[in-house]
């Protein structure tokens, strides 16, 4: 085994001051849920006590402006036209948005990869019922090139029949940057309309979605975008818009999107209205500087676990780009295959070791995810180092 690897980044002064994590928790999972900074929370608390002073000043007057202003904001921070911006609690709606709007029909048939995210799929799967399509699943080695992903999807596009090519851009379960731009210029080769599934990018990659040229673009602002959770962007080419119809239609149907999919009566509005907050937080600490950082970290902390486990630098998953800020490990064989012993491991970590994990369960093999934040620190991943080994072995 290789005794020197990835070193850690110097922190960023004052980042952890930024959060009111607790400060006896190794919180190495930041992909799943994200964190909010306090100065995002005290301005959602604001707007929360400015809704609960006057209600009906609240939603009654200008409102909407200001959903449309913070709209804009954001969509710039996405090279997005806001025009063909709407913002959602989540990808996970964005996507269910853009299924029930293609109108499937029997004989008809969604694309996605066997990397794809568990509630998207669901989605699909829900759709195809009600609709009598099809999901048809491109199996795709989890270290594929870029050029072998291009090929795999190119091979299994069937114009005419596949209505819909779902591709991840940052995978949730393996951790791994897709070639989106190249997947997407191959779709519209075969006039296959794509939806990018971007729920990691917004804030982690430099971004510029028009040029991504997808069909479909959705982007949680809630993870690596500092926004307060419920904070998304679905992104719709112009030929689509008029087809896009809202999980509920409300007071604003007629004006089209984005607002119909926007306007949802009495939600809460609060947190889009504090995520250019975020945003202006994370450029005030230096974009590039916060992502270089992250990278880093996540690098240093796959190696130092992946030394306590005994895996060989070489076999530590690529995550296909430098600025990814997840990375993966391989759990021993025969560990959280299936995803409630998935669940249970990473309660156990959590409960023993006082650190926070994803655990996956992909390709029959339990996968552990770490992520890398400005408020961690390197002393956190080797304190998961430490003490997962005899965690694991407890559990064969």
């Amino acid at each position: 085994m290789s005794t020197t690897g990835p070193q850690p980044p110097e922190p960023i002064p004052g980042a952890r001051l930024l959060f009111s994590l607790d400060p006896g928790v190794a919180q190495l999972n930041h992909g799943s849920y994200g964190a909010v900074p306090i100065g995002v929370q005290r301005v959602q608390q604001r707007l929360r006590d400015e809704t609960e002073a006057n209600p009906m000043r609240f939603f009654n007057l200008g409102l909407m402006d200001r959903i449309v202003h913070a709209r804009r904001h954001l969509a710039g921070f996405l090279g997005a036209d806001p025009e063909g911006t709407a913002l959602v609690p989540n990808a996970t709606a964005g996507a269910a948005i853009v299924l029930q709007s293609l109108r499937l029909g029997p004989g008809d048939e969604v694309l996605c990869t066997d990397h794809g995210y568990g509630s998207v799929a669901l989605s699909i799967d829900r759709e195809v019922r009600r609709t009598g399509a099809v999901r048809r699943t491109l199996t795709v080695p989890l270290h594929a090139t870029d050029e072998e992903v291009v090929e795999i999807v190119r091979a299994g596009l069937r114009p005419g029949r596949t209505k819909l090519l779902v591709v991840d851009h940052i995978t949730s379960s393996t951790a791994r940057l897709f070639p989106a731009s190249a997947i997407t210029a191959t779709a519209r080769e075969r006039d296959v309309p794509v939806l990018v599934d971007a729920a990691h990018t917004p804030g982690m990659l430099p971004i510029s979605v028009d040029t991504i040229g997808a069909d479909f673009w959705v982007g949680n602002f809630h993870k690596w975008g500092f926004a307060p959770r419920g904070t998304a962007a679905l992104v719709v080419a112009p030929r689509w818009r008029r087809r896009i119809e809202p999980l509920a239609v409300s007071w604003q149907q007629d004006a089209g999107f984005p607002l119909s999919v926007e306007w949802q009566g009495t939600l809460d509005y609060s947190a889009w209205l504090a995520a250019p907050v975020g945003v202006f937080t994370l450029r005030t600490l230096g974009v590039e500087r916060v992502r270089a950082h992250n990278a880093q970290l996540a690098a240093y902390g796959q190696w130092v676990v992946g030394q306590a486990l005994g895996v060989a630098p070489a076999d530590l998953p690529d995550p296909g780009g430098p600025m990814v800020s997840m990375r993966l490990l391989p759990l021993p064989a025969g560990l959280a295959t299936t995803f409630p012993d998935a669940m249970t491991l990473r309660q156990r970590i959590a409960e023993e070791l006082g650190v926070d994990v994803a655990i996956n369960a992909w390709d029959d093999r339990g996968w552990l995810r770490l992520s890398g934040q400005i408020y961690n620190r390197a002393e956190e991943y080797q304190r998961l180092a430490d003490g997962l080994p005899a965690l694991l072995a407890r559990q064969r």
